[in-house]
This record gives structure tokens, sequence and C-alpha cells, in this order.
């Protein structure tokens, strides 16, 4: 029964990092969750978006289980306007993963789907789970360092301010000695 625990150890990995990702937004202001961070204009409210955007997509039209409502066009997925609220984007969010997570408990783990955007199309339910939470894990990734520069937050219980500081200090001084070799 390798299929049945594969499949409930990624959708049981994807459960937590969806949380995580929303934990992101928790205590910072309308600005700081929407501002752009890097010069290509990455925010953490866009990187919510982004994700309820495809999670949408590959576990609705890639198995004939569309999403019941308009999902964010390609290019307008990365950014809230002005006119979407947190409320908006993370409900949106946490409706995409119930309908998801029907998908999922919905098929086995081979089951068929078709992704026309991909070189290789035919894919099976256990790609797309690999490949929605590798790319969540990689968001989260992005969110972290940009909860970080907002406001010094890391995800890591256990290490204080005290612990960072100096951690960043031995970092430093390793890689000032490593110039002058």
């Amino acid at each position: 029964m390798i299929d049945d625990f594969a499949k409930e150890y990624l959708h049981s990995d994807l459960r937590e990092i969806r949380e995580a990702m929303l934990r992101k937004l928790d205590g910072l202001s309308e600005y700081d969750i929407r501002r752009p961070l890097t010069s290509t204009g990455t925010n953490l409210l866009g990187l919510v978006k982004h994700l309820a955007t495809w999670e949408a997509r590959y576990f609705g039209e890639v198995f004939g289980r569309p999403f019941p409502e308009a999902v964010p066009e390609r290019g307008t997925d990365l950014w809230a306007t002005e006119h979407e609220t947190r409320g908006e984007i993370t409900g949106f969010y946490q409706r995409v993963w119930a309908h998801s997570d029907a998908t999922i408990a919905a098929l086995d783990v081979d089951a068929p789907g078709h992704v026309p955007w991909w070189p290789r199309p035919d894919v099976k339910l256990f790609n797309v789970l690999v490949h929605i939470l590798t790319e969540t894990n990689r968001h989260a990734g992005h969110a972290d360092i940009l909860r970080e520069q907002l406001d010094g937050t890391v995800d890591a219980p256990g290490k204080d301010a005290a612990f960072w500081e100096a951690r960043r200090a031995e970092i430093d001084r390793a890689a000032r000695t490593a110039a002058r070799l």
C-alpha cells in the first residue's frame, strides 16, 4: 500500500506548508504584505494569490474538476490590486485548499491528468502532488526571506534574536576570513 502512504504523506506536507504560508502574513500591515520587496515586485500577498491560483488550476482543470470560481489570469496572479483584500485572497486560498483536498481524496495517486502547458502533459495525481508541494515549499522559502526583510521574523521555534545575531556574526567572520585567503 505504498501508493496510499505516498499520497497521504505528500498531502499532509502540503497541508502543513499551506498553513505556514498564511502565517507569513500575521501581524503585518496591508502595505507590508503587498509592497514589492524585490526588483521583480515579489510580495507576500502576491505569493499567496499565486499559490492559490495555480493550485486551483492543477487540482482542478488538470483532473477535469474545475475550481468553481473565477481564477486570476496569468500575469495577474503575483500581486494584489488595491481592490482585493487580504481576506478575499486568503479566503480564496482556503477555498482552493478544500477543492484540492476533495480532488486528492477522490482520486487514486495514479489517477490520470493532463497538463497542456507541460512538455509531457499526461501525468498522474502523484506528479501534480509533488509539483504543487515543491512549488509551495519554494515560495514559502521566498516568503521566509521577505518576512525576515520586513520585520526580522524568522519561523524557527526556539531561536531568539540573540541566537540569530550570533549566527550572523559567525557567518560574517567566516566570509571576511575567506575573502582574505
